[in-house]
């Protein structure tokens, strides 16, 4: 029998801050949700989700959406 854990994350007040981040870089750059979510291949509604705290993005798909928005990670944190 194979157990499978999913563990729920508690979105923090860091995570809400790296989510107003990649709405600033996103509009600076002038790219819209469909564009950016496209570029890193996930769903227009994603980035929505994103932008707006309710999901967390892994490692990975931040190091993606740094490279769309032509950012570094650093920037995203500090």
């Amino acid at each position: 029998m194979i157990k499978v854990v999913i563990s729920k994350r508690v979105i923090t007040k860091r995570d809400k801050k790296v989510a107003k981040k990649l709405h600033r870089f996103r509009k600076i750059k002038k790219l819209t949700q469909e564009q950016v979510a496209e570029k890193v291949k996930v769903t227009p509604k994603y980035i929505q989700y994103l932008e707006a705290g309710k999901r967390i993005p892994s490692l990975r798909l931040l190091y993606r959406l740094a490279d769309t928005l032509e950012i570094k990670m650093k920037d995203l944190f500090s």
